[in-house]
């Protein structure tokens, strides 16, 4: 083994590492924080469960910040690793991913409001239980809505991760493959949801960003784990 390969395995597993952390956290944050603690057709639940939980509520924030911090970093390290490739499809990938990050940020004082009002009664005294109900419920769709635009970059990065990927020779095609038709699962899904009201009625809406999860998670998984293939002119 050379010493490029052996750098680029150690550049890998840094990804790698950095990915699972970017995977851990997005999943806590916005998948198991909201089964806990959201239902978008009881208000009062909703508020009831957050002010009962607030401390994991709170901890979905931090780990949404986590989440953001980390993906600042991974786009960065997959350029170097992958820049040999194709170094103009390389800096694009940076860009796509790197624009997600302060929409990401900002949208999270969604969030902050809601803490706000369970946190600060005095500051909602003239208002009835009802009424800090439907706010607290407006802040958090207001919150989807954002997670709905930044969803567009994180569809937009994975089309020329994967082709960068799918044309590496030291990771896996079939990876580049599912990260390719990520892009697209994605950008269905923000299309689908934007211009139809019932699109969360049609049964393949649950599954749709699904290629997008097996790419992102196996390619996290390969680098973390396998690293790089040593190509056969090494």
């Amino acid at each position: 083994m050379n010493i490029k390969v052996y750098s680029n395995k150690k550049i890998a597993r840094l990804a790698g590492a950095i990915y699972l952390i970017v995977v851990l956290t997005g999943m806590f944050s916005l998948a198991y924080v909201p089964s806990q603690l959201i239902f978008w057709e009881n208000a009062a639940k909703t508020l009831q469960h957050i002010t009962s939980s607030q401390q994991l509520f709170r901890m979905g924030i931090a780990s949404s910040m986590i989440c953001y911090l980390a993906f600042t970093l991974l786009p960065i390290v997959l350029y170097k690793l992958l820049r040999q490739v194709d170094e103009n499809c390389a800096k694009i990938m940076v860009v796509f991913a790197l624009i997600s990050v302060p929409i990401s940020l900002l949208n999270l004082q969604h969030k902050f409001d809601v803490l706000s009002m369970i946190s600060s009664p005095d500051y909602l005294k003239d208002l009835s239980k009802q009424q800090v109900e439907s706010r607290v419920l407006l802040s958090l769709e207001s919150y989807d809505s954002g997670i709905l635009i930044v969803q567009l970059f994180w569809g937009l990065w994975l089309l020329p991760f994967g082709y960068l990927v799918y044309h590496s020779k030291i990771l896996p095609k079939i990876l580049g493959v599912f990260l390719i038709i990520g892009c697209f699962s994605y950008l269905v899904n923000v299309l689908g949801r934007t211009t139809l009201p019932n699109y969360g009625e049609f049964g393949f809406a649950r599954y749709v960003t699904l290629p997008a999860s097996i790419g992102e998670i196996g390619i996290c998984l390969w680098l973390l784990i396998m690293g790089v293939k040593t190509k056969s002119n090494d």
